[in-house]
């Protein structure tokens, strides 16, 4: 096992940072800061295999600073993981750092310079240096520290760099091959927040769509239900298997008026009024300002969530907390005052620098970079049609979709929310960025499949380092869609877009891999 030498780590790093601890992890021991420590990440990963954890703190101006922990596994496979975030949260990711750490990568988590819980924007008031270090200083600063102590601590050189986290985890992967194209050789990439000043804006003009809870046109819970229930009757059969999961929300030509009350063998107590149907459609559509594109709306088959953004009474905090305090600086403004020159003065000025919108990243391409990104046609968090436009962005500015096979995929994943998850018992899980916690404290890749078909993570690095192209990824449910012990219910490949999961014949059984194709 290498020895960590404190004062020679504080002696190599630059005079601005310095270890707060060091502490040796026995083999099937926990580790973390808990909840008072880490309130957005107050689950500690257990089971860890012996390593040594490191927490460095960084100051980037005279009135920031950031911090990150590092695990260094006594059993290192010569490689160095980079883990994210979810939402304005600050703290230190640990619960993903532990899935990260049993592959045997050295692996790091940045605070992004706060701690607060993810809806929590209070630390962003007036703090522009602050509002920097989440944008993007904090994860970059980590990685090149996190490289540094990784050849000290070890005495060896670094084989390969990679990157996986989901929402801001996948704005923040994003925004580093941009800015920094040589911090990784592969990202793993999920429902990303990349457009991070449109989908703050969105997110609170989405959520007066169904404001006030007193008015004509709002959609209750009961009535989200009855929309739900209808998508999926219209919507579902349109990928030629009718299983509970759709799979092409984008080939569904829904007719609302099919569940229009008073329209002659609609249910009176299953029906929405022509005021809700018009508040549904403005949630799916795009939002646009004199008709210039700002941001997608939701797609049919996310309603399962729509709660989030649209059942709390008030638009949801990642939104209207974002105009107080990144954009605005006025923790007192009021979201009924909301209207498009918000969505246009975010664009224009993006606090903090935090959109990933840089789209020609040839120089990540060009030293062999690969990326995977993927995104629920469920999320109700952050629209799917996102990262449709993103990669179609890339694309055109990159030679077409044909030319980017070689180095990013993209895949959609039927029935998985945002980042994690399913309301339809669709396969959804391939150890994508924060997936391993929701199945316990002690789990990493995906349990009982540890391999490069079924773990997307394993796949980069085949792609990466064997150059094998990631042509597919089986996705996989249990009976207990998070509980590995219950059994295997379901399991499917997802595909590189733009193709899609087609069953062989009708007699195979859809709840094997093996009976679809990508095509």
């Amino acid at each position: 096992m290498a020895v960590l030498n404190c004062p020679k780590i504080d002696c190599v790093l630059p005079r601005h940072a310095h270890v707060e601890s060091v502490t040796f992890v026995q083999n099937g021991t926990s580790y973390g800061e808990g909840r008072i420590r880490n309130p957005a990440y107050p689950t500690n990963p257990t089971n860890l295999p012996e390593l040594c954890a490191v927490i460095v703190n960084d100051t980037t101006s005279p009135s920031s600073s950031y911090r990150f922990g590092i695990f260094l596994p006594t059993q290192w496979n010569n490689r160095f993981l980079a883990v994210g975030n979810g939402g304005f949260a600050g703290g230190i990711n640990w619960l993903d750092m532990g899935a990260g750490v049993h592959y045997g990568f050295a692996v790091m988590s940045t605070d992004t310079g706060h701690n607060s819980t993810s809806g929590d924007l209070n630390w962003a008031l007036g703090e522009a240096e602050k509002q920097k270090d989440f944008g993007f200083r904090a994860m970059h600063g980590a990685v090149v520290l996190s490289k540094l102590l990784i050849h000290i601590y070890y005495n060896d050189d670094l084989g390969h760099s990679y990157y996986s986290g989901c929402s801001t985890g996948g704005r923040q992967g994003l925004k580093e091959l941009q800015l920094y194209p040589d911090s990784f050789d592969g990202a793993l990439v999920g429902a990303p927040a990349w457009w991070s000043p449109n989908l703050a804006t969105w997110t609170t003009k989405v959520g007066t769509y169904n404001l006030p809870v007193n008015a004509s046109h709002h959609i209750p819970a009961a009535g989200v239900s009855i929309l739900g229930k209808e998508v999926r009757r219209q919507c579902d059969g349109v990928d030629g298997v009718v299983d509970g999961i759709i799979s092409a929300p984008q080939r569904c030509d829904f007719d609302f008026t099919q569940i229009l009350c008073g329209r002659p063998g609609v249910d009176v107590i299953a029906c929405l009024t022509t005021e809700q149907l018009k508040t549904a459609e403005s949630v799916y559509g795009d939002y646009t300002i004199d008709g210039k594109f700002v941001f997608p709306g939701l797609s049919l088959g996310s309603e399962d969530l729509w709660g989030v953004l649209l059942g709390q009474g008030v638009p949801d905090a990642r939104g209207q907390e974002y105009v107080k305090m990144f954009l605005l600086g006025n923790k007192d403004w009021d979201w009924r005052t909301y209207n498009d020159s918000i969505a246009t003065l975010a664009t224009t000025t993006d606090p903090g620098d935090l959109a990933a919108d840089v789209f020609n990243v040839s120089a990540f391409r060009d030293r062999g970079g690969k990326l995977i990104m993927y995104h629920g046609d469920a999320d109700g968090l952050i629209p799917t049609q996102s990262s449709d436009y993103f990669y179609s962005q890339v694309a055109a500015v990159m030679g077409g979709t044909q030319s980017l096979a070689s180095w990013f995929r993209y895949f959609h994943v039927p029935g998985l929310g945002h980042c994690g998850g399913t309301r339809v018992d669709a396969p959804w899980y391939f150890a994508g960025g924060s997936q391993a916690g929701t199945l316990g404290t002690g789990v990493y890749s995906v349990p009982g499949f540890v391999d490069a078909k079924h773990d997307a993570l394993l796949a980069l690095v085949d792609w990466v380092e064997k150059g094998v192209p990631v042509d597919s990824i089986i996705a996989t449910t249990w009976n207990e869609a998070s509980n590995p012990a219950s059994g295997v219910l379901r399991q499917r490949p997802l595909c590189p877009f733009p193709q899609q999961a087609t069953l062989l014949t009708s007699g195979e059984s859809a709840a094997v891999a093996k009976s679809w194709h990508c095509g």
